[in-house]
């Protein structure tokens, strides 16, 4: 996850459970380097192993693992950032189900689209991704600071790293990058904040169909 700072959510500092998921992440982290990095086979996200070995745990432990430190620092900053403010928006628990419900549903799309991959995807980036999509779907206009230059607004940075994303897992290229578990974040994002006006769509549509 790309870094960038935005103006307003320092504020909230660390809440409930933003900080439990770094803590969690940490322990990984520790556990990776004090055992062995041969433990992402068995907790990365291998996705020839998900369905002919029915390693189904990996679409969750997977986003606790790392590649690196930097790997680790760029995910914990992004969730900080914009995931402190989504959780002071909607609550703990929702903030938790949607996280889980994003890394769940980008592992379930790597799976799908690379079902013979036998190269292990870790990273808490696709769950990232869709705590930014939800942050610019719930404050669209809020500028956030490129590198602490460049201001632009929360909806037009989800639509570019979209297009980033698209193009690059088309193209192949990213040097190990998970795009399609990237993408995979946004969709599940998109689908889970979509969903109630869908559902309040359908409910208008059968009353008027049935009661008018």
């Amino acid at each position: 996850m790309p870094y960038y700072q935005y103006r307003y959510s320092f504020g909230y500092g660390l809440t409930p459970i933003v900080k439990k998921l770094m803590i969690i992440m940490g322990i990984f982290f520790i556990i990776q380097m004090l055992v062995s990095w041969r433990i992402t086979f068995y907790l990365g996200l291998v996705p020839l192993f998900v369905w002919k070995k029915y390693f189904l745990w990996q679409l969750l432990t997977y986003i606790f693992l790392h590649g690196g430190f930097s790997h680790l620092i760029f995910n914990l900053i992004g969730l900080w950032m914009f995931g402190g403010e989504l959780e002071g928006y909607w609550g703990s628990k929702k903030f938790l189900r949607y996280f889980l419900f994003c890394g769940i549903g980008a592992a379930i799309c790597s799976v799908i689209l690379t079902p013979y991959q036998l190269i292990p995807i870790i990273g808490a980036s696709g769950a990232i991704y869709g705590i930014l999509l939800a942050y610019g779907w719930l404050f669209p206009n809020r500028l956030i600071y490129i590198y602490f230059l460049l201001p632009i607004p929360a909806k037009y940075l989800v639509i570019i790293f979209g297009l980033i994303e698209l193009f690059s897992s088309i193209e192949g290229t990213g040097g190990g990058i998970a795009h399609i578990t990237h993408l995979g974040g946004l969709l599940f994002g998109f689908l889970y904040m979509f969903y109630p006006y869908f559902k309040q769509k359908v409910r208008r549509s059968y009353y008027k169909r049935n009661w008018s």
